[in-house]
């Protein structure tokens, strides 16, 4: 997942939620051009996993993104 706007992302925090594991080396802050990488394992992650990420633009606004496999 890569930072694609012009803002410093601050607060990111990735999870997943079902019976998928994963695997993150998530930063607290996102630079624009920057990636965070995770990897998501699981017997069937198209069945009953979500990765959300979460994260606070400059403005102190709160974005999730849900990611449905």
């Amino acid at each position: 997942m890569r930072n694609a706007g012009d803002h410093t992302l601050r607060g990111v925090t990735v999870s997943v939620f079902g019976t998928s594991r994963f695997r993150v080396a998530a930063p607290a802050v996102v630079h624009p051009g920057a990636a965070v990488h995770a990897t998501v394992d699981g017997p069937d992650p198209a069945r009953d996993t979500i990765l959300v990420v979460r994260w606070f633009a400059p403005d102190g606004a709160e974005y999730l993104w849900q990611v449905s496999f």
